[in-house]
């Protein structure tokens, strides 16, 4: 098994500093959330006591992202996620959201491998550069999600940017002189 197939261990201090065993450093919530995001697992653990609290800080990592305003979850889901500890739902609420998030992860990695295929549009002027375009986007918005790779910019992703940048001065000098 690999370094990367089994999860990061970090134990908690009784002084509530994080500890990553692998590199022998102490971590920040944000590098646990940094983490994930590059598609480890993580595990933590209490070193006095050995027990697991890694759903505790998950939590925490979550409510703090929350917090900032950077919502991605709605009142509403969070509505219903305090309502199901109350209720018969508890149950049937974590095999839901686990198989949400399974059909979330699949649905994307279904759309990059259309994206990927032959396409009886293709014969279509322009269509090379609009899937290009659709790929970049579709790489942008699903930067940081579990099992989608992340790839350092071609060189002509930075001869776009830099042909984005200028038109946008271009721009910015037209409205400047309208004024």
């Amino acid at each position: 098994m690999s370094d990367t197939a089994k999860p990061l261990l970090i134990k908690r201090y009784a002084s509530r500093r994080l500890y990553n065993t692998e590199t022998s450093d102490y971590v920040t919530l944000e590098d646990i959330a940094g983490f994930i995001r590059d598609g480890r697992e993580v595990q933590i653990v209490d070193l006095k006591s050995g027990d697991d609290l890694t759903r505790q800080y998950l939590l925490q990592i979550i409510a703090e992202h929350e917090s900032r305003g950077e919502n991605v979850l709605p009142i509403e889901v969070l509505t219903d996620l305090v309502r199901s500890y109350t209720t018969q739902a508890q149950s049937v609420v974590p095999e839901f959201l686990a198989m949400s998030f399974e059909m979330l992860r699949e649905g994307q990695s279904k759309i990059m491998e259309n994206m990927n295929k032959a396409n009886p549009m293709a014969a279509m002027p322009g269509f090379e550069e609009m899937q290009r375009q659709q790929q970049a986007f579709m790489k942008t918005m699903m930067a940081g999600w579990p099992g989608v790779p992340k790839n350092e910019a071609s060189p002509e992703d930075k001869d776009d940017l830099d042909e984005i940048k200028k038109q946008l001065a271009e721009l910015q000098k037209k409205l400047s002189g309208m004024n």
